[in-house]
């Protein structure tokens, strides 16, 4: 009778064992499976060049670290930054410092960049004039609503002597408000950057950002004004704010200071070539 019940309840000590090696082996691959999950990144993208520029230029680098890349597109400016901070995406690439810092600090958002891109500039763009001088009195211009690009938009018009804006402002942060003079008594009607390029059938000319204007297939060479970048606004990648000192935000700006990045962008056949570059690029390459 002893000798049975011993059995049983080695048997029970037998089992127990075993399904704590089951559980700790199961713990362990889903360990393993986590850590190639941090392998397999998403970067957000608004319509234009940056996602090609995702897949082309920066992907290549970041394949050879073992990551897995893809490329989300968001149809507006605003679902990219939010889907950073909610962890739906790991970065993006859409938008300018300028930018990314003005919404994140209004919306309570622990995001930010990573390193600046090459950018195209944003461009005065019509379907009925040929030049800004052909403007009249009460022409209507689309302007981009956010407040940054509208103040790109406004700096543009300033520097094309369209309109004139009052002195001793911060330019990066004007607004309608601060506009001195409009000799043609303009009508700047705020639209989604986005929507400006397929509004341009119902306006003089609009300011299109870069990124859209390339989505749009508007010819740069036709342009009535292109716009110089400063350097807050040039694009950037962006990421969670925990991640731009750990690996994620080292890999990232390692795979845009490569010889990958810098060879797909400087391509004589590259969409990219003739983007304005930012400050490290120029001081990096300036001998090449």
């Amino acid at each position: 009778m002893e000798e049975r019940i011993m059995k049983k309840s080695l048997k029970k000590l037998t089992g127990i064992v075993m399904i704590g090696v089951l559980a700790l082996g199961a713990l362990t691959g889903c360990g393993r499976r986590n850590a190639s999950a941090a392998k397999d990144i998403t970067i957000g993208v608004c319509a234009g060049p940056y996602g090609d520029m995702v897949k082309k230029a920066i992907a290549p680098s970041l394949e050879k670290k073992g990551y897995k890349v893809s490329v989300r597109e968001f149809s507006d400016y605003v679902l990219p930054d939010q889907a950073l901070a909610n962890g739906e995406i790991d970065a993006n690439l859409m938008q300018h410092t300028a930018y990314l810092e003005k919404f994140a600090a209004d919306n309570d958002l622990r995001i930010s960049k990573v390193i600046a891109v090459p950018t195209a500039g944003a461009g005065i763009f019509s379907d009925s004039i040929k030049s800004l001088k052909e403007l009249k009195k009460g022409d209507k211009i689309g302007i981009p609503n956010d407040p940054s690009n509208l103040a790109r938009a406004l700096g543009i018009l300033d520097k094309e002597k369209i309109i004139t804006l009052k002195k001793n402002i911060d330019q990066t942060k004007a607004s309608e408000k601060d506009i001195a003079q409009n000799p043609k008594k303009l009508k700047l009607i705020t639209l989604d950057a986005a929507q400006i390029s397929r509004s341009l059938d119902s306006l003089a000319a609009g300011v299109v950002p870069g990124n859209y204007a390339y989505a749009a297939k508007l010819d740069f060479s036709k342009a009535l004004a292109v716009e110089t970048l400063a350097e807050e606004y040039k694009n950037v990648i962006a990421v969670k704010a925990d991640d731009v000192k750990g690996q994620l935000g080292k890999d990232l700006k390692e795979a845009v200071e490569s010889e990958d990045f810098y060879k797909a962008v400087s391509d004589k056949k590259s969409s990219f070539k003739s983007f304005q570059k930012p400050d490290w690029w120029t001081e990096k390459y300036k001998e090449k």
